[in-house]
């Protein structure tokens, strides 16, 4: 018997999370739930969903910061919210979320909508790199990183700096963007952020310090040489 996929329902309102967990379960998913950021983040690192349904309006954060972070981590994002504004949908479909469905809503059109961003979230993951340099491999697909065919062990933000890089091998990828889709909306000047991932990761995979696989293009980015 195949297990179910997860899903993590996220909004502040028990009602709506019940609604969402009832219809969601019917269809044979499992569904676990968070009513605040802080809980969301830490449902998506231990119980690690292949998708987050996901409020913008939450008491100790605003949802569009957590689009990129749940990106990261490896979950397609629905964005459920009252927020209809245009451009609060461009800015959530900007930062990753593969989908917006305003309230109220439609269960049977939020169904639709999850399977459809499942499906491209498993289309993404057959297309994502396996990329050997040396002795190192990264599996972004199955977020796996061995060296010398033993597993590497990497924190959630150094595997997701390392994948960043390794879906585009030999290219440079700024600042901004590594900071935005890792750390999230606001932390495009927070550069220390990186040189403390790519200072990590090197220890962990260079076999030679002196010639990283990692290199830092000063003042514009980071690219994985290959």
């Amino acid at each position: 018997m195949s297990q179910a996929i997860k899903l993590l329902v996220v909004d502040d309102e028990p009602a709506i999370r019940r609604l969402l967990g009832t219809a969601l379960t019917r269809v044979g998913y499992a569904v676990v739930e968070a009513g605040s950021a802080r809980d969301a983040m830490v449902s998506v690192q231990i119980d690690k969903p292949e998708a987050v349904l996901l409020d913008l309006g939450l008491p100790d954060r605003d949802g569009l910061e957590l689009v990129p972070l749940i990106k990261a981590a490896g979950a397609a994002v629905l964005v459920v919210s009252a927020r209809d504004a245009t451009e609060q949908k461009v800015t959530a479909l900007d930062l990753g979320a593969d989908d917006y469905v305003t309230k109220p809503f439609d269960t049977e059109e939020v169904l639709a909508r999850v399977r459809t961003a499942l499906r491209h979230r498993l289309a993404a993951e057959a297309d994502a790199p396996l990329v050997r340099i040396g002795d190192v491999e990264i599996d972004v697909a199955n977020r796996m990183v061995r060296k010398g065919g033993e597993e590497v062990h990497l924190s959630p933000k150094e595997f997701a700096f390392l994948a960043e890089l390794a879906k585009r091998p030999g290219k440079v990828i700024t600042h901004a963007q590594l900071l935005r889709t890792i750390w999230g909306a606001g932390h495009d000047n927070d550069v220390e952020y990186l040189r403390v991932a790519a200072r990590s990761v090197r220890r962990k995979i260079d076999s030679d310090p002196a010639a990283s696989m990692i290199r830092n293009e000063l003042g514009v980015g980071y690219r994985l040489l290959v």
